[in-house]
């Protein structure tokens, strides 16, 4: 039997990894690619919208994604899926959460500083320079 020391983890500075085999870990956190097979739940404080690389889509092909915000308020964006389409939003206040579908790319801007966690398998994760301005 292994056991887990029983102290706090401060999540703003540790992801929690859950794995395949029922294990919970605290670890570094990935913004991209991960191999471990393991879910991440990660919380952030962001101020600025280049915090939330609102220059970038965001793309995860293995699973879905729970984007919450807890504090602040901050708008989700979907790129289109037809090319005259224009973007999808969902706007996020303190509290709410959203799913972002399998394979969907995505953004952030920010409403305010706010404080985030996202859950997602992070294998396979795309992120890709958004060209489009408005």
């Amino acid at each position: 039997m292994t056991t887990t020391p029983l102290s706090p983890i401060d999540l703003f500075a540790a992801a929690l990894h859950i794995h395949p085999d029922g294990g919970v870990r605290a670890a570094e956190r990935r913004m991209t690619n991960s191999d471990s097979g393991a879910w991440q739940i990660a919380t952030f404080h962001v101020e600025t919208d280049a915090d939330v690389h609102a220059d970038h889509w965001e793309m995860h092909p293995q699973a879905e994604e729970a984007v919450c915000c807890l504090t602040g308020g901050v708008r989700l964006y979907f790129r289109p899926i037809r090319p005259d389409d224009g973007e999808d939003m969902v706007q996020l206040r303190p509290g709410t959460a959203a799913i972002v579908p399998r394979g969907r790319w995505h953004r952030l801007e920010l409403d305010a500083p706010s404080d985030l966690m996202s859950i997602t398998l992070r294998h396979g994760t795309r992120l890709e320079r958004r060209t489009e301005t408005r």
